[in-house]
């Protein structure tokens, strides 16, 4: 979801325009033109795992927007003074409650035309049993076969999880960078 635009200078509340700043940048920014504030517009990190027990994948199933009611990985939007680790962890541990060990890096997906970046680990979970919090009707584990691909909430985790599965059949488990448009 694309973040709304700044409207207002931070520092002296007069509204901004959108335009090439005075400092020589060639990107188009929000300035104040009163203070001439540039307002840098960067993107947002959704951080996440891929929990697994056994042979399945934990799902949660979402009780917000957007997506209301389709299944994805636990993850969401990275907060201030966090590593990219401890969001995922945090994420997992909101919407699913689950009990976990965070494991390797396994992926970054570019989602350039929402201004998102999407990360991904590894986790084994400790636990069958989960405790989801309000952004989450309901966790469960799926098997391969049984993952409701046609019932998922974002292409990145349909992505992520094609990945998943098959750097599982190798055995081999690879760091996978890949952009969706």
């Amino acid at each position: 979801m694309k973040r709304p635009p700044i409207k207002h200078c931070r520092n002296c509340g007069h509204a901004v325009v959108y335009r090439l700043p005075d400092d020589g940048d060639t990107k188009e920014r929000a300035v104040c033109p009163v203070c001439n504030t540039v307002h840098y517009e960067n993107p947002l990190n959704v951080v996440g795992t891929i929990p697994v027990w056994g042979d399945k994948v934990l799902l949660c199933k979402r009780n917000i927007e957007p997506r209301f009611g389709k299944w994805t990985l636990p993850a969401g939007f990275m907060e201030l003074h966090e590593t990219v680790a401890e969001g995922a962890a945090r994420e997992t541990l909101e919407e699913a409650g689950a009990k976990f060990e965070l494991g390797e890096f396994f992926s970054l997906v570019n989602v350039a035309k929402v201004g998102q970046v999407h990360l991904f680990y590894r986790a084994q979970l400790l636990s069958e049993h989960f405790e989801p919090g309000f952004e989450t009707i309901e966790a469960r584990l799926f098997s391969e076969e049984d993952i409701p691909w046609d019932e998922m909430a974002f292409r990145t985790v349909s992505e992520t999880l094609k990945r998943y599965f098959a750097d599982r059949r190798t055995g081999v488990y690879s760091t996978h960078v890949f952009d969706i448009g």
